[in-house]
């Protein structure tokens, strides 16, 4: 097996047999990189030079004796996350030549477990998008076939991973963006609940509803990482003062007697067919390893991509009023002080983030505010309710990641409209601030990869990867590669 394409778990154990070391891996990943980055486009930064020497570091600690969980371990940070003194752009010309002064709390946590950062991966800019095409430094391209998007907006974490280009990522999710790329690029995404993971050092699209999460190979890796990354943080109020298990402690364990909630309304018309029959197998092999599926409703999901690009936009018009060319980033020249915001404002943010700063502008604004944001906060507060009402008689319930594969690229570039309804199953996830992974269940008659959602109850990831591990195991989409 070719070393780029070992998971988490693999290359730990090699590494503590003393099989392979931390340097073959790292030189063994940029190779990979250096075979198929310019077809697939997956980073904005590359960190060469500063991976090598953690690898030769990671070596000598290894030889010493010391153990890590990621010891070696070469994993790529999605491009909106902190790294002291390693470029943070957001994929964003405001954002292009801005150096953190600071560490991220997740990749302090991974840098004291030993971890390789091998570079800074391409997203939609501010993580706003499905498709990863609205990034100021260029499209990534699907590994399984480069004429379609990997998803979005963590679309470059999810197409690394699946192309080999590291051997696990951190991405982002704010209403679908760990999950729906995962999903297309056939690989795990595990979006935590709200608050188990530290936001601190994430650039803030939507405060209540970003949370920084796993792409992985495999279902064990995904839970390794979140081992690592869980915990309160004083740095963010919003994290939980919540103990956090070992998630690995339960893959293995069986599921009979689990009761999978199936909701009607994930189910719908205008969901590509063979989307919808790869979940419906994927449900009847959980069934076939003794788990119970129970038919389930959650109504208010037909409401909740209105309320999410209303609350979401509203808290980007909010977070996104402090890039104004006077503390950092890109500033353009102007006769006074309006006009240079004015100018930077126009010139350092794309057309789609432009877009959501405008809606949420007008969404807040007097005299529509009552209608609009208070509203989708009400009708919020119902999906969450929904939630709620489905877990009081099942374990975790089962959807679609994601009602198409991957799309051309460039075919919905002109219906915003379209594009945000990519995100159709996975935005009410956000919305109630639950956890919930994507994992691989098919591929449709082209090759495309197919993702099956599992969604459990806050704080109950364990019971999401208990679920995700048995199904994983009793069938091998994991293991396919693309063929780059």
């Amino acid at each position: 097996m070719e070393l780029y394409n070992l998971s988490i778990y693999e290359a730990r154990t090699a590494i503590d047999k003393d099989e392979i070391s931390p340097v073959e891996l790292t030189e063994a990943v940029f190779k990979r990189i250096e075979d198929v980055e310019q077809t697939v486009k997956a980073y904005v930064t590359l960190t060469k030079e500063h991976a090598l020497k953690q690898a030769k570091e990671a070596e000598s600690l290894a030889k010493a004796g010391v153990k890590k969980p990621l010891l070696g371990i070469p994993i790529a940070i999605k491009d909106n996350m902190c790294t002291e003194g390693i470029k943070t752009t957001c994929s964003s010309k405001i954002l292009k030549n801005f150096i953190p002064p600071y560490e991220s709390t997740v990749t302090q946590k991974l840098k004291e477990q030993g971890y390789i950062l091998i570079g800074k991966t391409n997203l939609d800019e501010f993580a706003m998008g499905s498709s990863t095409e609205n990034s100021a430094f260029g499209h990534t391209r699907n590994p399984w076939d480069i004429s379609r998007i990997p998803g979005g907006s963590s679309g470059g974490s999810a197409a690394a991973v699946s192309a080999g280009e590291c051997i696990a990522a951190l991405g982002s999710d704010t209403g679908g963006s760990i999950r729906q790329p995962a999903a297309l690029c056939g690989v795990v995404g595990l979006k935590p609940t709200y608050g188990r993971v530290s936001r601190y050092g994430l650039v803030a699209f939507a405060s209540s509803l970003d949370q920084i999460g796993p792409i992985t190979k495999n279902v064990r890796d995904s839970a390794m990482l979140l081992n690592i990354i869980s915990g309160h943080d004083m740095y963010d109020s919003t994290s939980a003062p919540i103990a956090v298990p070992d998630f690995t402690s339960v893959l293995g364990r069986d599921i009979k007697k689990m009761k999978i909630g199936v909701p009607k309304e994930y189910f719908i018309e205008g969901m590509d067919k063979e989307v919808e029959a790869s979940v419906r197998i994927a449900i009847r092999k959980i069934e076939s390893l003794g788990a119970i599926p129970v038919e389930i409703s959650l109504p208010h999901t037909g409401h909740a991509v209105a309320v999410y690009y209303i609350l979401a936009t509203s808290e980007a018009s909010s977070n996104l009023a402090r890039y104004d060319g006077v503390k950092y980033g890109f500033r353009a020249e102007g006769k006074d002080l309006l006009d240079m915001y004015m100018k930077t404002r126009a010139g350092g943010f794309g057309a789609e983030v432009k877009r959501r700063i405008i809606l949420g502008t007008y969404a807040l604004s007097s005299g529509y505010y009552e209608a609009y944001y208070k509203k989708a906060q009400q009708v919020r507060t119902l999906i969450k309710q929904d939630f709620e009402k489905a877990f009081e008689t099942v374990d975790v319930i089962v959807t679609p990641t994601s009602p198409t594969p991957a799309f051309k690229a460039g075919e919905k570039t002109e219906d915003p409209l379209q594009m945000y309804l990519s995100d159709i199953f996975t935005i009410s996830v956000n919305l109630a601030g639950v956890p919930a992974i994507s994992i691989p269940c098919g591929f449709t008659s082209n090759n495309l990869p197919i993702g099956l959602q599992i969604i459990g109850k806050h704080f109950d990831e364990e019971s999401i990867f208990k679920a995700a591990y048995a199904y994983e195991q009793a069938t091998d989409w994991h293991k396919r590669k693309p063929k780059l």
